[in-house]
Formats: structure tokens, sequence, C-alpha cells
């Protein structure tokens, strides 16, 4: 820790106790932290903003055995283009910050009002925001590639200070791509950090394991459970097994690092270094009794000590991370997001610079890795994203993981009554969707976006899903989720929702719908028989309406659900942040 910040910490507070502490928001990121956030209240800021790459991401949806399904879905369009905001922001944002507002200006004009232009446009707004929002104590993980980081880091000395800026880390996520014919293989992200001040700010350094050459070459002694110790054998070396209840440790020398007179004392017949002992005979006296000194056959020799290698923390950790592995498909938390990160890399930012209680932000939380990992450090945390698809699926994650749910964290930004939703579906039919899903803890099972909104195909009269193991604990069964926003329902639709489950073999099937159901609707759903399980019955086809949602109603599933795969949706078109205002009105 960099200096005392108890003074500007709640110290009282060990875990998040109240929904307060924990806070989901869906809308613009920038209007919200404008209007929910006060100055000076965050820990940590994490992001990961779109990065302008330029491309569409296709996230194939994978059933619980990995198998892709036939259905697609645009998580997002990766992509800004200049407009009216951008020209409306570079025209104000002198006024703001006269010294960013002319840097950008310059970078306009020099690049042209282009792609690159607006994204750097969006951002300095947003950072603008969040170092407003930091403790004099906090700091921001900005997370980009090499597409625009050498922009934002302009941008950052700019409204952090450059006698602020701590490091710009290196995290080597990717292995080497076949692919790279042309020029050498891209593998590395950046992550900028910068401190709100550098003057007291909150660091707890971070250690890494010991690399195997430093085992190899330092950790070549053995403590056995009889008190006795020896130099490891070649074999132990090279297979880096030790004996059952061995202790594996290096030595270091006592000798002072320059001449200490006062230190200069003969200890049980072993004479000091011309420099002198690098502790005093009372330290000596307690590092002898507890075991830790390894005394040389000669008087001749000198005096060791003990570092065992299960009490070293390790190496400090550098600015160039390679031990963090990017998510493969067959990593269980995996969730099909194109640019999803371990939950790994968020817990060690975390623990570095957001003290226990502390606030952890993420304004760009997509799949909410950095929700999930504040939570699981009993940190206290604000998330944000733009869709309802990943803010469903956050909702998915805390319940699955922590058994979060309605009533433990803050929501805002969705619907809380009848009309709001009915405005949702007028607005948006596949937001409402995704709404309805996130809200069951549901996954979607396919759609599509961006230029072809509205046309639905592949996906088989399936919206979502939900999983839970099977009596046996050897597979899964799933629920089929078909979601109606219409007015007009038909005891067909129920009858097609039976004949989806018997082709794809589902025990059971949830039908959503926003009006009330018919008589015989609720007909064709009895008539649908009962599903087995454990020794107790549940309804094969279960009727749910938006009402029963908002009151907080869940599926009848059997205990112990799990909702295994997951993914998101993330989109950045500026229509969308504009619908937020309209909708908070409303939600």
């Amino acid at each position: 820790m960099c200096s005392d910040i108890n003074s500007v910490h709640n110290s009282d507070v060990t875990t998040p106790k109240n929904k307060n502490d924990r806070r989901l928001y869906h809308g613009d990121n920038l209007g919200l932290m404008r209007e929910q956030i006060k100055d000076e209240s965050v820990d940590l800021v994490y992001l990961d903003p779109p990065f302008n790459s330029g491309q569409d991401y296709n996230i194939p949806f994978k059933d619980q055995k990995g198998e892709k399904d036939a259905a697609q879905i645009k998580a997002f369009e990766d992509t800004w283009h200049w407009g009216d905001d951008d020209e409306g922001i570079l025209a104000t944002l002198p006024a703001q910050h006269p010294e960013l507002g002319r840097w950008l200006k310059l970078t306009v004009e020099l690049l042209g009002k282009n792609d690159m232009s607006a994204y750097l446009t969006m951002m300095a707004v947003r950072l603008l925001e969040i170092h407003r929002s930091l403790k004099p104590s906090g700091s921001m993980y900005l997370h980009c590639d090499v597409t625009a980081s050498h922009y934002l880091k302009a941008m950052c000395d700019i409204i952090f200070g450059d006698a602020n800026f701590m490091n710009e880390i290196v995290w080597k996520g990717a292995d080497a791509h076949n692919d790279a014919r042309y020029r050498y293989a891209a593998v590395n992200d950046r992550i900028l950090f910068y401190a709100k001040k550098r003057e007291g700010y909150y660091f707890e350094p971070q250690h890494t394991e010991f690399p195997v050459k430093t085992l190899r070459e330092w950790y070549l002694y053995l403590e056995l459970p009889d008190g006795t110790t020896r130099r490891m054998t070649r074999a132990e070396i090279d297979s880096q097994e030790i004996p059952d209840g061995a202790r594996r440790f290096n030595t270091d020398n006592l000798r002072s690092p320059s001449p200490r007179p006062n230190l200069t004392y003969d200890y049980k017949g072993y004479k000091p270094h011309p420099n002198g002992w690098a502790v005093s005979m009372e330290r000596m006296k307690e590092l002898d009794e507890a075991g830790l000194l390894l005394f040389p056959r000669s008087k001749d020799g000198r005096i060791m000590r003990k570092k065992y290698l299960d009490e070293s923390k390790g190496p400090v950790m550098s600015d160039t991370w390679t031990d963090i592995s990017q998510l493969r498909g067959h990593d269980i938390e995996r969730l099909g997001y194109p640019t999803q990160k371990p939950v790994a890399l968020l817990e060690r930012i975390i623990k570095a610079s957001c003290p226990e209680s502390g606030i952890v932000m993420d304004p760009f939380c997509g799949c909410g890795t950095a929700v999930v990992a504040a939570e699981a450090l009993s940190r206290h945390w604000i998330g944000m994203d733009i869709t309802h698809l990943a803010v469903g699926l956050i909702k998915s994650r805390l319940k699955r993981d922590f058994a979060l749910g309605k009533g433990d964290f803050l929501e805002d930004g969705v619907p809380t009554t009848i009309e709001a939703a009915q405005y949702l579906f007028d607005l948006d039919p596949y937001d409402f969707q995704y709404w309805t899903l996130g809200e069951i803890g549901a996954r979607p099972y396919g759609a599509s976006s961006g230029s072809k909104k509205g046309k639905k195909g592949g996906d088989g009269g399936i919206d979502g899903e939900l999983f839970f193991m099977r009596p046996d604990g050897q597979d899964v069964e799933r629920a089929i989720v078909s979601v109606k926003g219409g007015k007009n329902l038909t005891a067909g639709m129920v009858r097609d929702l039976v004949g989806t489950m018997t082709k794809h073999s589902a025990a059971m099937g949830i039908f959503i719908c926003l009006a009330k159901p018919t008589a015989g609707v609720l007909k064709e759903a009895t008539l649908a028989g009962v599903y087995e399980y454990g020794g107790k019955t549940y309804p094969k086809v279960q009727i749910m309406t938006v009402e029963d949602i908002l009151a907080g109603k869940q599926p009848q599933v059997p205990e112990g659900s799990i909702n295994v795969t997951h993914v998101n949706k993330k989109v950045t078109s500026r229509s969308k942040q504009q619908e937020s205002s309209t909708m908070k009105t409303l939600f």
C-alpha cells in the first residue's frame, strides 16, 4: 500500500451487506455515470471498451456437450461512426476541459472525421466521468489493444496528468497465430494503469509463482519430517517432486551488506563476515530457536538462514503478464462471448487496487467478469451495459455462482411495470425477449441483430434454454423457453412448443407471454402432462406471464438446476444510447 488511506475508506464493512453495495445498470454509461455516480466515490474502475476493430462478431451457441447449435447471434458491431453526437461533443468539450478539448480538436483535424475520431470522442467524455468518480486513493485500469492504445494514453495523460501514469501493462493472453504471414503475430493487449493521485493511491503488490528455472537453481534443499535436512537429488530436481511432508527451502546468507561494528559478534563459535551479521544477537537467537538456521560442519563456514518455498510469496508481479491465458473453448468459465476476459485477470487487478469492501466499477461490463470477480472477493461493485442481454447474462451468473437474486442487488433501467414491459416490446422485440430470458436465468438460443434486426430464423421455435442435471448426475436435461410479446395468444402456440420439445428431446417447456393467457392456452399446457424428477412432479409446460416475472416468480424446475452456458450481446450503436433516456422515464 502506498500510504495509509483508512481515513478515506470505510473499514467497518468487510462484505457487501445490502443491495446498494451491488448495483447493475442498463443504459448508456455516460448518462448513468453523470446521474448515478457521485464525485470521488469509487475505489477502482476497470473498463474494457470496444476497440474500434471494425469486426462484426458472430457467436455460435454451444449446448451442454460443447456442440454448436444451428442458430447464431451477432454479438456486437464493434465499430463507431462519426455523427451529430460527435459534433456536439467536439463543440462543447473545450468549455468542460480546455486542454482535452484542444487535443481532441487537433486530433480530429489530423485524422479526419472518421471511425477512429468517433471512437476517441466517445472515450474522451467517458474518461472525464471516470476521473471524476474516483476517490483520491482510487485508480483506473483501461484495457485496450494496439489499435488505439497510443491515442488513449495521450488522452489519459491529459485527464489524469502524466505524473499519475503508473504502468502500461502488457498482457500476453493469446498464442502465436498461424496466419501471421506478413507480420509478427499480435498476441498482446495493453492495460493502462493510472492513479487518481500518485500520493496516497491504494496499491497492494501482487506476486507470481517462481519460474521453474529459479526452482531448479535455487530451492535445492529439503527439510524432512524428522527435522533433518538434505540436498535434493538430481531426480527430484528434474521431476520437481519431493517426499511427502518435506519442505523445500533456499539458503540466504546472514552477512551485513555494509560494515556494522555493533553487529560483529561470535555465535556458537561461528565467526561473522568482516562486515558483521545482518541481525542482532537477539534476532539470531530467535531464528535459531525457530529452527531457521543452517550451521555448517566447519566453524570456518558461515551460518545460513532457511527460506521456505511454501512461505514465499513469489516474485513481485511486473508489468508483463504471461501467466494468465485467454479463455479457450474447453474452459468451464467460457461463455461464448468473443472478448470475454478470464476471472483470474480481474481478480489480480482488484486485489492490487481495491481495498476490501471497496467499490469496483465497470462501465462497459459486457458479460460481467469484473462484477463476478468483485463479488467473489467481497468488494462492492457497479456494473453498466447498454443491452438487456448483457444485463440478463450478468444476473444469470450472479444467481448461478453466488445465489444472488432479485432484492440482493440494485437494478436500474429495466422494466418494473407491465407498461414498461409493453414499451420495451414495442421498441424492440428482441430486447424484450432478452430481458425476459435474463429474468428467469435462461440463456438465449438464437437471434440476429444489427442490419438484420427483425428477421429471425434458424432457432426452430426456441428462444432460450434452462439446464438442470438428470437424477443420475451424469448428464443434463433442458427446458426450452418460448417468449411471446404479442396480444393474440393461441393454443396452437403451446402445441408448437410441445412439438419443439419433442423434436429436441427437451424435458420441459416454459411459455412466457406479455398478454394474459387464454383458457385454451392454459388447457393446452395442462394436456402436456408432468415431468417426474426425484419423486416430484413438475408441469411439463409452464405458462408464465410477464406479470409473474415482475412479481419475482421463477420457473418450477428441479432443485440444483444449472445454467452453465451463456452468451452475451454487446451493441454499441448510437441509437441504443439515445433510447436510454426515454426508457429511463418508464423503468
